[in-house]
């Protein structure tokens, strides 16, 4: 729909660009003295392009994307089992955040969040290596896309620390 290559690893500049200048292209305010079959389809149009931005900004629904187009499901329901040792990690993140939280500790909320957006950022990096290394093999996608889930548990954690500083703030 943007006219890019379907890969992971995309230049935000890029993205940024080839959105704007599909917008300016099939804003309403070019179509106004057109045929009304010519303004819905331009409005259609505008909505899929804005659709598929909100996607690929979105590391999370990019790499869903991918795994898909490679026929792969990526619901929540249809991803690999996380192995204990996250579960148990990210259980226990949760737990210190909670207690942070309770205790109206802004700054331990805030610490915690850093902490946690490096390994989202690390996570994102780990990911596009694997989609890159994997191709089209169906078995390292399957095995990339465990780290897709982690990365899930990563932004959870991320909008839980949102509210709770949004909370805490006021």
């Amino acid at each position: 729909i943007l006219g890019l290559e379907p890969r992971f690893d995309l230049d935000a500049a890029m993205l940024e660009d080839r959105h704007r200048e599909l917008s300016r292209v099939l804003h309403p305010d070019k179509h106004v003295g057109k045929a009304a079959s010519e303004r819905r389809m331009a409005l259609s149009r505008a909505i899929e392009v804005n659709e598929a931005f909100r996607i690929l900004k979105d590391p999370v629904r990019r790499a869903q994307s991918l795994f898909e187009q490679h026929g792969i499901p990526t619901g929540e329901s249809s991803q690999t089992k996380a192995s204990p040792a996250l579960l148990m990690d990210m259980m226990e993140a949760r737990e210190e955040l909670a207690e942070a939280a309770r205790d109206k500790n802004l700054s331990k909320v805030v610490e915690l969040g850093a902490v946690m957006q490096q390994r989202e950022a690390a996570l994102i990096s780990k990911l596009g290596a694997a989609l890159a290394a994997a191709g089209r093999d169906t078995q390292k996608l399957i095995e990339a896309e465990a780290v897709l889930g982690e990365l899930r548990y990563a932004k959870r954690y991320l909008d839980e620390v949102s509210a709770f500083e949004e909370a805490l703030a006021t």
